[in-house]
């Protein structure tokens, strides 16, 4: 009597094998990336459930008029991100995104400081549907599919 396994089973065990293989190596790069993700908060999720202190996250939301204040530092501003419910101050150091002003949409990647300010690294202005670059702003419909026409 032999105790060779026959063909199929060893197919089957060699498509176990390569499954378990790929759902290892899955969970092994899930594990690796945990710390490397960025949440998305609105103002309202940051303020009733805020991120832990440090963690890396994103904050959407729109630029609330009059807050916008420049530091004595000059390059450091101040501003105030709300979502109609709730409000979250942030503090960014760093040369804004043309884009940025009070009453856009913006999003601040960064974190959560000891003293509550949501601290930006990195700002992400947000323009409407309608946005057109500065020098295409007095072009007609016509001269603007030709200018993009003459740039591919």
């Amino acid at each position: 009597m032999s105790t060779a396994i026959k063909p199929k089973h060893q197919r089957l065990v060699l498509v176990l094998v390569a499954l378990t293989a790929l759902i290892g190596a899955a969970l092994l790069a899930a594990w690796a990336l945990r710390n490397q993700a960025s949440y998305f908060y609105l103002p309202t999720q940051m303020a009733s459930d805020p991120p832990e202190q440090g963690r890396a996250v994103r904050l959407g939301g729109m630029v609330e008029t009059g807050s916008i204040t420049k530091q004595a530092d000059g390059v450091t501003i101040a501003f105030v991100v709300g979502d109609g419910k709730a409000r979250v101050p942030v503090r960014f150091r760093g040369i804004t995104p043309d884009l940025f002003k009070e009453g856009s949409g913006v999003v601040a990647e960064g974190r959560i400081g000891s003293d509550g300010i949501f601290v930006a690294d990195n700002l992400l202005a947000k323009h409407d549907e309608k946005y057109v670059p500065r020098e295409m702003k007095d072009m007609s419909e016509a001269q603007a599919r030709q200018a993009v026409k003459n740039t591919k």
